[in-house]
């Protein structure tokens, strides 16, 4: 069993962009553990849903700015003054023993070294393929040390420092900043999933949807500018 810490030490950054249907139930998961989340920071991108009001309804700060991920993030990371840091995008919910996970690893990490933190991915539709595709993102995230934005990130801000911080990326933000933490620190999983919404698999179709990240993957590699690579695949956040 974890200890509880004595000061919540962990800020939650979540860039939100029309997310009224899955936001609530995410903030109502992390404000029921005060003994390790001192701040959840909502930065919206320019919902028109409602998603910016219900989150300061539920008692979260709430940053506006454009649509830019990284963007988001790093505003989000800037107005926190605490060691530990949670990456989550708005559309995710975090499986049972979530909290315990989190300070379990806090407590054997060091902020400025690391090592930084994922969870395994779990897509919510029911579709077979897609446990595929799961299986396929803990094979790299493992093996290569290459985990993705919706897996989540759980790092030291001292380390997050360290190699750099946030890009204001539109898309590619999450790869660009695991990259540079790869270099300075291991990247290890928490041991649990991270329920993510189907919605875009399911819109797209699964290989169509898998095909279209990895082209975008590549050609991000290749040097196309983010912004070019934000428009393809709608907007980013």
């Amino acid at each position: 069993m974890i200890e509880p810490h004595a000061q919540p030490c962990l800020g939650v950054v979540i860039p939100c962009r029309n997310e009224a249907r899955s936001l609530p139930l995410l903030l109502a998961q992390l404000h029921a553990a005060p003994d390790l989340v001192a701040t959840v920071v909502v930065v919206d991108g320019g919902s028109s849903d409602g998603s910016a009001e219900l989150a300061a309804l539920a008692g979260a700060p709430v940053l506006r700015c454009p649509a830019n991920r990284g963007l988001q993030l790093a505003r989000g990371v800037a107005l926190l003054d605490l060691p530990w840091l949670l990456l989550l995008h708005a559309d995710v919910r975090l499986p049972t023993g979530w909290s315990g996970a989190i300070g379990a690893a806090i407590d054997r990490s060091d902020p400025s070294s690391g090592p930084a933190w994922w969870f395994n991915l779990a897509i919510g539709e029911r579709d077979p393929a897609l446990r595929l595709v799961e299986a396929a993102v803990a094979l790299r995230s493992h093996w290569r040390q290459l985990p993705y934005g919706d897996q989540g990130l759980l790092l030291g801000r001292a380390l997050l420092e360290r190699a750099g911080g946030i890009r204001p990326l539109p898309l590619m933000e999450d790869l660009d900043l695991v990259q540079r933490l790869q270099g300075i620190s291991r990247l290890r999983c928490l041991g649990h999933p991270l329920l993510v919404s189907g919605r875009r698999w399911r819109q797209r179709g699964v290989w169509q949807a898998t095909l279209e990240n990895a082209r975008l993957r590549r050609s991000w590699r290749r040097g196309m500018p983010a912004s070019l690579l934000a428009s393809r695949y709608g907007g980013g956040s």
